[in-house]
């Protein structure tokens, strides 16, 4: 079983692009940051740092683009910036709603799915591209309250709302911008 430990943060922009940054402080890689972006023209983009994470990354959820290029990360107590080839996102949280201890899998694949359909939209438990099972153990879920996107130096608009999916896998973000503390378990 691979298990990630860190941070996911999404948002949708007035241009109707979506952008969600993977910051994973354990993984079975170490610690590693990249960039899911769905273009507002419906492609999905992934901004990875290195050949073999974009491998891992893209058996499990779909792209039309790959791209190996530098993250450059700065994160501060509840923000993150990043800039990788021609795109800069920052974004800033509020305090975090905070979830108590750990969940098994069974309760994550049911009751809390359940929650998280009913209430964020979203899923807990799904199968990836390639077959294997996922869940997502979440530990804190925050508002994004400030984000900003620049694609080839230009300013895409205001943080908002996911209102397409961004259709890179069994889950999508919330439709909210937010910032989550998770484990992702992958067997």
């Amino acid at each position: 079983m691979d298990i990630f430990s860190g941070r996911i943060t999404s948002s949708g922009f007035s241009s109707g692009d979506r952008i969600v940054i993977g910051d994973w402080k354990d993984s079975p890689f170490g610690s590693f940051t990249n960039i899911m972006w769905a273009k507002s023209g419906g492609s999905r983009v992934l901004l990875s740092p290195s050949e073999n994470l974009a491998e891992y990354v893209s058996s499990l959820y779909s792209f039309e683009e790959v791209k190996i290029t530098p993250i450059i990360v700065k994160r501060d107590k509840r923000g993150i910036s990043v800039k990788a080839a021609n795109l800069e996102v920052k974004m800033a949280w509020s305090l975090a709603f905070p979830i108590p201890l750990w969940r098994p899998k069974w309760f994550i694949s049911s009751i809390e799915n359940t929650i998280a359909v009913r209430f964020f939209n979203t899923s807990t438990y799904g199968l990836t591209r390639n077959g294997r099972r996922e869940w997502y153990s979440i530990r804190g879920i925050s508002k994004v309250i400030h984000g900003e996107c620049i694609i080839d130096g230009v300013n895409i608009g205001q943080s908002e709302n996911f209102e397409i999916d961004a259709c890179f896998g069994f889950s999508e973000p919330p439709k909210w911008p937010s910032s989550v503390v998770l484990k992702s378990y992958i067997d």
